[in-house]
C-alpha cells in the first residue's frame, strides 16, 4: 500500500488523515539549534549529512507522514551565482537586485548535478534512511514569489518594484518569470530523480496580487512547471498565503493539491478549488501557541471542515510554517490528535 501521504494526494482512501508541518525542521526544534551552527541557512543546506539530519529531526520525533527537503526556495538562483544570501532574521537579500533585461543574462539554466549536487546527495541519503511510509517533498518557489525577492532586493511587504515592473515592462516582466520557471522545473525533476516522491511549489507571496495580475501575468509560467512534472508521476502541491481570492485559478496551474492558509474555511476553500484537487492545510500557525485545549479544539474543527466536504484527499497542514517559538510538543500531540481523529 502506498504512504498515506501519498494515498491523499491522489484522493484516495487512506488510514488516517495525514499530516506534516511546513518549516518542521527548524528553530522551533531543540536538536536543529544543537547542530545548526551560526552564518546562512545556504551554508548549512550545502552540507548533505547535515542537511539530511535535519530533515529527519521532525520525522523522529513528531512521527509526521511526509518530511520536507531541508532547503531554500533561492538555492536554485543562489546556485547560478546570482548573488543571493539568506540574511538570519531577514530572510533573502539579493547584492544587486534585478532592474533591467541585461539581467536576464544572470539567469543562466540550472545544471542541477552541477549546480546543486549537495541537494541531490541529500535526497539520495534521505531515499535510503527515510521509511516507506514516509515519503521525501521536495520543493522550488514558484515564479512571483523568487522574483519578488530578486527585484526588491529583500522580503518586502508591498511588492512595489515587482508590480511596476509587471505592469510597466510587462514584456521583461514574462522574460524574467518564464527563466524562473525554467530554474524550478530544473531542480524539481533533479530532486525526483535522486529520489523525492512528492513536490510543492511555494508561491508564498502570491496572495499580493489581484486575480488579473496573477491570471495574466503570473499563472501561464507557473503552469508551466507543473505541466513540466506530469509525466513524472508524483504527486504536486502549490502553495501560498492570503490565496483566499486565487484558489480556483491556482486550481488552474496544474497542481494535484492546493495547500489553503487559514484565513479562508477548509471546506469553502475545496469548494473553490473543485472536486479533482485535494487539499492541504489550514491551521493558523499562531494557534500552536495557545494552550493545548485551545490547540485541540481549532484543529478538530479544520478536520470537521475536510469532512463536511466529503470528499477524499485532505492533508493536514498548518496555513504556514511552524513559528520558531512553537513548543515540539504540542506539535508531537497534535500528529496523534489528527492520526487518531
Amino acid at each position: 500500500m502506498d504512504a498515506p501521504f501519498l494515498l491523499a494526494c491522489k484522493r484516495q482512501p487512506a488510514p488516517h488523515t495525514p499530516v506534516w508541518f511546513m518549516r518542521q525542521a527548524g528553530r522551533s526544534l531543540p536538536e536543529y539549534r544543537a547542530i545548526r551552527g551560526t552564518g546562512s541557512i545556504l551554508t548549512a543546506i550545502a552540507e548533505p549529512d547535515l542537511a539530511a539530519e535535519i530533515t529527519l529531526q521532525p520525522v523522529r520525533r513528531y512521527g509526521v507522514d511526509a518530511a520536507i527537503l531541508y532547503s531554500d526556495i533561492v538555492v536554485p538562483v543562489h546556485a547560478i551565482g546570482f548573488g543571493v544570501d539568506v540574511a538570519p532574521g531577514i530572510g533573502p537579500v539579493i547584492a544587486e537586485p534585478f532592474r533591467s533585461k541585461d539581467d536576464l543574462a544572470r539567469l543562466r539554466p540550472l545544471v542541477p548535478e552541477e549546480d546543486t549536487p549537495y541537494v541531490l546527495e541529500t535526497i539520495r541519503t534521505l531515499a535510503r534512511e527515510l521509511p516507506d511510509a514516509v515519503p521525501l517533498i521536495g520543493f522550488a518557489g514558484a515564479p512571483f514569489t523568487v522574483a519578488s525577492y530578486l527585484i526588491e532586493g529583500r522580503p518586502s511587504r508591498t511588492y512595489a518594484l515587482t508590480k511596476s515592473m509587471m505592469h510597466a515592462e510587462p514584456a521583461l516582466w514574462d522574460a524574467l518569470v518564464d527563466r524562473l520557471a525554467d530554474l524550478a522545473l530544473a531542480s524539481l525533476r533533479s530532486q525526483v530523480s535522486a529520489g523525492a516522491r512528492a513536490v510543492q511549489v511555494f508561491d508564498s507571496w502570491a496572495g499580493a496580487l489581484s486575480p488579473v495580475d496573477y491570471r495574466d501575468r503570473v499563472l501561464p509560467a507557473t503552469r508551466r512547471i507543473f505541466e513540466g512534472l506530469a509525466d513524472l508521476d508524483v504527486p504536486r502541491i502549490h502553495f501560498g498565503v492570503g490565496t483566499g481570492e486565487l484558489l480556483g485559478l491556482m486550481a488552474g496551474a496544474g497542481a494535484d493539491v492546493v495547500g489553503i492558509d487559514w484565513r479562508v474555511p477548509l471546506d469553502e476553500a475545496w469548494r473553490r478549488v473543485g472536486p479533482d484537487k485535494g487539499v492541504q492545510g489550514n491551521l493558523d500557525p499562531a494557534v500552536c501557541l495557545a494552550p493545548w485545549p485551545v490547540v485541540a479544539a481549532e484543529a478538530k474543527r479544520v478536520l470537521a471542515e475536510a469532512a463536511a466536504a466529503g470528499r477524499l484527499g485532505h492533508i493536514f497542514n498548518l496555513g504556514h510554517g511552524v513559528l520558531p517559538e512553537t513548543d515540539p510538543d504540542t506539535l508531537a500531540r497534535l500528529v496523534e490528535l489528527v492520526h487518531g481523529g
